[in-house]
């Protein structure tokens, strides 16, 4: 039988790979940023359409692609504080 000390040591850390790491974070945090600018401009234009009580039918695709792109960024950031 083999005895519990004969194991494979562990790989040394590699400095390059956590370093990285924090670049990707960096980069998934920063892009997430970006990306709720066109959902606050959807709300933004949500609320100023519903207040005057009227409702242009061809905003209606551009705020809802706008609120899809906010909550894109919404992920990246879960997954950036998650990484």
């Amino acid at each position: 039988m083999s005895d519990p000390e004969d194991k494979i040591p562990p790989w040394p850390a590699d400095p390059a790979l956590d370093m990285r790491k924090g670049c990707v974070t960096a980069l998934l945090l920063l892009t997430g940023v970006i990306l709720l600018l066109p959902g606050l401009c959807a709300v933004f234009f949500s609320f100023v359409s519903l207040s005057e009580k009227s409702w242009p039918a061809e905003l209606t695709g551009l705020i809802l692609l706008g609120l899809l792109v906010g909550a894109g960024g919404v992920a990246l950031i879960v997954k950036a504080f998650r990484r």
